[in-house]
């Protein structure tokens, strides 16, 4: 990192409280073709995003959440502008060098599990530990502890199927914990759980960011997640709409305004 930008990094970290930003975007574009038809699905978007901030983003289906999603998460490139995670251009890196920032820099929670269903919870667990170079002994050991973080402790032999919904969404946050990330991206993490089980997993994700000081950032139709966001962010066709703090916003009738 040069001299100008460290400098550049302590300025933020001043004047956010001593935080600095771990995402940064830049005239964010991203476009899909095809044959004659053309699709804009992200419309130049600048944001940043701070160490140890808890990020809800909201948005109607289709108005670029996912797309952004892929973008600040190194999952697919911009068509246009740039994307910086810790100060780095996503887009100088190699593909093994972007491959090391998926697997130790951050972590993917998807609405649909996503769990290998011959496997068992802690193989699925410590399975992206064999790619962060984790011993098989210092897996096991990690992967245990990351299963009775999330209330698993009973259920490290369990398969998929012998797990209800809930259950295999903590054993999915405790995948995505695997290799310590400092940033993990939720795709709509209760959007198929029942209200009980949305309450746990929400209660599991705040003790992450303000125990752990993991930085998340949460796509989600969820209202509930207002109540333990430090910030909310509005994208509508491809755009930011708004983004405020939480005590910015008034909670009336279910509907946010």
């Amino acid at each position: 990192m040069s001299t100008a930008t460290e400098h550049k990094v302590e300025d933020i970290a001043s004047a956010t409280g001593g935080k600095r930003v771990i995402i940064r975007s830049l005239g964010m574009k991203k476009i899909y073709r095809r044959g004659e038809e053309i699709t804009h699905a992200l419309r130049g978007v600048d944001v940043e995003i701070y160490t140890g901030e808890f990020i809800v983003v909201m948005g109607p289906s289709g108005s670029g959440k996912s797309t952004f999603f892929n973008m600040i998460g190194a999952l697919d490139s911009p068509s246009e502008g740039r994307v910086f995670i810790d100060e780095v251009d996503v887009a100088q890196l190699t593909a093994e060098e972007l491959a090391f920032l998926r697997c130790r820099k951050i972590g993917y929670i998807f609405q649909s599990y996503n769990l290998i269903q011959y496997m068992t919870a802690l193989e699925n667990v410590t399975t992206p530990m064999a790619f962060g170079g984790v011993t098989p002994d210092e897996a096991r050991r990690r992967g245990m502890d990351l299963l009775e973080l999330v209330g698993l402790k009973d259920r490290w032999f369990h398969r998929p199927i012998e797990m209800s919904g809930g259950q295999q969404q903590r054993v999915a946050i405790a995948r995505a914990l695997a290799n310590e990330p400092s940033i993990l991206l939720c795709d709509e993490p209760t959007a198929n759980l029942d209200h009980r089980t949305g309450d746990e997993i929400l209660e599991i994700l705040q003790k992450l960011n303000k125990e752990r000081g993991v930085t998340i950032i949460c796509a989600t139709h969820d209202h509930r997640m207002m109540n333990i966001c430090d910030r909310l962010m509005w994208i509508r066709d491809g755009g930011i709409e708004r983004i405020a703090q939480r005590d910015e916003v008034e909670v009336e009738l279910g509907s946010i305004e």
